[in-house]
């Protein structure tokens, strides 16, 4: 199993099917626009300028489950992330990424990686507490722990990196320019 197998849904509510991005370096986001992270449309779309052109994708899903940080309708949630981050890149329809109504894709990619650990600093010390507060176990799984977790899928679809949303996003940003290379 790989990215391609799955289908999402766009904005309108229409099927996409992933195979689209076949052949593709693409970042899978679940964003917030909300949240302390919400910040990180900026790299992410810088990345997104510099390397669409080189097989670059974001698939940004927005997700309302971590401290109802993304509220609005799939439309309000466009508007301002064009509006205040100029983001040019797919944006899907609000999704579930944990418990029984997940997306199928993000229990694919949370089946298939394994927690990173928060770092150091005020930022990490902050999120363990959080996160400690809804899954005592966050340590030992897979499952997403916040907005602003990103996965890196290769050309062939395949899972090669997980990014907590506490990563330094100079560190996404290399991983990704060397798949791209």
């Amino acid at each position: 199993m790989n990215l391609y197998d799955f289908t999402v849904k766009a904005q309108d509510g229409s099927d996409v099917s992933l195979k689209d991005y076949e052949g593709k370096v693409c970042l899978v986001v679940n964003t917030a626009t909300g949240c302390g992270f919400t910040t990180q449309y900026e790299p992410i779309q810088e990345m997104y300028d510099a390397f669409h052109d080189k097989g670059f994708e974001v698939l940004d899903f927005p997700c309302n489950q971590f401290k109802d940080q993304a509220p609005g309708t799939d439309e309000e949630i466009h508007t301002f992330c064009t509006g205040r981050f100029g983001i040019t890149f797919p944006q899907f329809s609000k999704i579930d990424v944990l418990g029984d109504n997940a997306d199928p894709l993000f229990k694919w990619l949370e089946d298939n990686t394994e927690f990173q650990g928060f770092g150091k600093g005020p930022a990490a010390l902050m999120m363990a507490g959080v996160v400690k507060m809804m899954d005592k176990d966050y340590k030992n799984n897979g499952k997403v722990k916040w907005n602003f977790t990103k996965f890196l899928i290769d050309r062939k679809g395949n899972i090669v990196a997980r990014f907590e949303p506490t990563e330094d996003m100079k560190v996404v940003r290399a991983k990704v320019e060397e798949l791209l290379d």
